[in-house]
């Protein structure tokens, strides 16, 4: 009796251990669609889609509006939508939150900076604030080389002791070129010091094709820059020290009892501008930084930054900056796509301590699509099943793919396990393996 038990319990492990060691299904990919009804973070069940193989790690960086305009499969109302063209002789247009350009125009050809440069100039300051090696009520003695700057003037005078507070003033709000060669001489010694400086830390923020030869943009044939460098370092402005942001957005300065407005057109137009710098040189003509901010009606941020140069007048430079400032905001928008956290499918999960296990997306994916695309957002979700336990949180698993209008390409991220899932016990997986071999399935 014992020994046909024990030969009976023998052959009872074997079984178990040959289904274990086997495999246990065959492998194939899993796809589920979601599909986004609305500009808010749910997603709905659709049918199954085929599995989308192109291979994307991140949202596309640059692809222009002439892209988006040349697929022949968008549909014609919102090729409509998103088909602009510009005056300007370079310009650039970006969604400040998802970086996907939507409007550029030789945004590679090297011009030069005018007054623009200021914003690195005001962004080299922020950072000395930053480690404190100044303060806002840090006094500056103005040079006779300062006090003579011609061009556009804070009107300081000579041998007198401003604050930095009031040359960052002097500088963002009434384009100072004698407040620019102050601070400069205050922080770093010389102009061209402070210029090399300039160059190097925008090299460091990703600027390469830009060099600085002064820190207030006066007419040099070395100093010279791209509107997506300019652009560039306006992100940076806006999204590392936005404790001094707001003074790009004030409306006047007023010193030595001289007052100057803002020279920034869109400032005036209820817009929603909030920064950041014009600039003007006879050769390289009119232009603007600009970033513009508008509250969704879920509560949600859509922000769209704007760079244009080359125009020959101060009205042609504020008609054209509106215009194309009114165009992203009318017509694009910012969604989420898919929500960190948000369970997206639930797949099986072989010899785990649970049958299944949820999948998700680590954080917020956010996207830039035409307003009247955002119905036509589709999440797709690829993954190889079942999944074999032990499985710790998140583990990687599949890709999401996310696929909408303008998208050339669609945009895959990683799709992880939403909780551990550890393996089963020994009855489970003797029951699980008899369960295969009966049935075939676990």
């Amino acid at each position: 009796m014992k020994r046909s038990f024990f030969l009976s319990f023998l052959s009872l492990i074997f079984i178990t251990t040959s289904c274990l060691a086997a495999p246990k299904h065959s492998k194939k990919k899993h796809s589920h669609q979601t599909k986004i009804t609305k500009k808010i973070t749910t997603v709905k069940k659709a049918k199954t889609a085929k599995t989308v193989k192109a291979v994307i790690p991140d949202i596309p960086a640059t692809p222009a509006i002439t892209l988006a305009t040349n697929n022949p499969n968008l549909p014609p109302i919102i090729a409509a939508a998103v088909k602009m063209d510009t005056a300007a002789q370079q310009a650039i247009i970006i969604d400040h939150d998802t970086g996907r350009v939507i409007l550029e125009k030789n945004a590679d050809e090297r011009v030069y900076p005018s007054s623009m440069t200021k914003i690195m100039t005001a962004y080299m300051i922020f950072e000395r604030l930053k480690k404190g090696t100044i303060q806002l009520d840090t006094p500056i003695t103005i040079s006779e080389r300062a006090w003579k700057m011609g061009g556009s003037k804070m009107f300081i005078s000579l041998n007198s002791q401003v604050s930095v507070e009031d040359l960052l003033k002097g500088v963002i709000i009434q384009s100072g070129n004698d407040a620019c060669v102050a601070i400069a001489e205050g922080v770093s010694g010389s102009e061209e010091v402070f210029a090399a400086e300039m160059t190097e830390r925008a090299h460091a923020l990703g600027a390469k094709n830009t060099t600085f030869k002064n820190a207030s943009g006066w007419p040099d044939p070395e100093h010279l820059t791209t509107v997506r460098d300019l652009m560039l370092i306006a992100q940076h402005v806006i999204n590392d020290y936005p404790q001094y942001y707001p003074i790009f957005s004030e409306k006047e300065f007023s010193y030595n009892n001289i007052n100057q407005p803002n020279r920034n057109p869109l400032l005036y137009n209820n817009s929603g501008c909030d920064g950041l710098k014009t600039g003007f040189t006879d050769i390289g003509q009119y232009g603007l930084v600009a970033s513009a901010k508008q509250i969704n009606l879920d509560g949600s941020e859509k922000r769209f930054d704007l760079v244009i140069n080359g125009l020959p007048s101060m009205k042609a430079r504020a008609q054209e900056a509106t215009k194309l400032m009114t165009w992203a905001m009318k017509n694009f928008t910012t969604v989420t796509a898919i929500k960190g956290g948000q369970i997206l499918a639930t797949a099986p999960v072989w010899l785990g301590a649970q049958d299944t296990v949820a999948l998700t997306v680590a954080k917020d994916y956010r996207i830039t699509v035409p307003e009247l695309g955002v119905k036509d957002i589709q999440v797709q979700t690829v993954y190889d099943t079942p999944l074999n336990a032990p499985l710790p949180a998140g583990h990687v698993v599949g890709k999401a793919v996310i696929t909408a209008p303008t998208f050339e390409t669609p945009l895959e991220v990683p799709l992880i396990t939403a909780v551990e899932v550890k393996k089963a016990g020994f009855f489970k997986k003797i029951k699980a393996s008899i369960s295969y071999l009966i049935w075939g399935q676990s």
